[in-house]
């Protein structure tokens, strides 16, 4: 059975495009997502719709990585939990949708963070509300198979290496973070939904 609070926030759930839309026309009137609508997170929000239309035309997944995922026979729905300012948002969710896109079992919906906070309260990275979040459910049952994010694997060793070392992180380490995405070009989300989703569908992912 769906936890309530789940539940709950599928009702609200958009769609990838309807969410790419939202983002948009956010953009383009000077506003963001979230309870803040601060001018720094209207700018994030800019640039991120900027970042998200880079990813959506120019994303590559390799042919192995489209067969293992076309091979999926377990319905699920992929719920993720975002807000437009969010930098490693913009670079996760557009291959979130490029693999969803690859098969019709995989449903992706998108909630805000600030509108579900009940929601992230269940999923909390180190006891931080971080996203991007992406809760990977049973669509029949709706049991919790799978959490993936914030980040992806190599991303989050970075992070966790840096603040070990320097106690935050910097302005100049979230441009080199960026930097890091745009030369990894989404291979290492890729291989960690994959494995992800790997773990609960292990005759499809030999």
């Amino acid at each position: 059975m769906t936890h309530p609070t789940i539940a709950s926030s599928l009702e609200k759930a958009i769609s990838y495009n309807t969410y790419r839309d939202l983002i948009n026309n956010l953009a383009e009137n000077n506003g963001t997502t979230g309870i803040e609508q601060a001018e720094a997170l209207i700018t994030y929000t800019k640039l991120n719709a900027r970042r998200m239309k880079r990813w959506d035309k120019t994303l590559k997944v390799s042919e192995k990585a489209q067969q293992k995922v076309a091979g999926f026979s377990r319905k699920t729905t992929w719920l993720v939990i975002t807000e437009s300012w969010c930098g490693d948002a913009a670079h996760v969710i557009p291959v979130l949708n490029k693999l969803a896109e690859l098969n019709d079992n995989i449903d992706l919906k998108f909630v805000m963070r600030d509108e579900n906070i009940e929601l992230i309260d269940m999923f909390l990275t180190n006891g931080g509300r971080a996203i991007a979040k992406l809760i990977m459910l049973d669509t029949e049952t709706g049991e919790v198979l799978n959490t993936f994010g914030p980040r992806p694997s190599e991303a989050t060793t970075l992070v966790n290496a840096y603040k070990a070392k320097h106690g935050k992180l910097t302005p100049e380490f979230k441009e080199d973070l960026q930097v890091w995405y745009n030369k990894n070009k989404g291979q290492n989300i890729i291989d960690d939904v994959i494995q992800m989703q790997c773990s609960f569908e292990a005759e499809t992912c030999v």
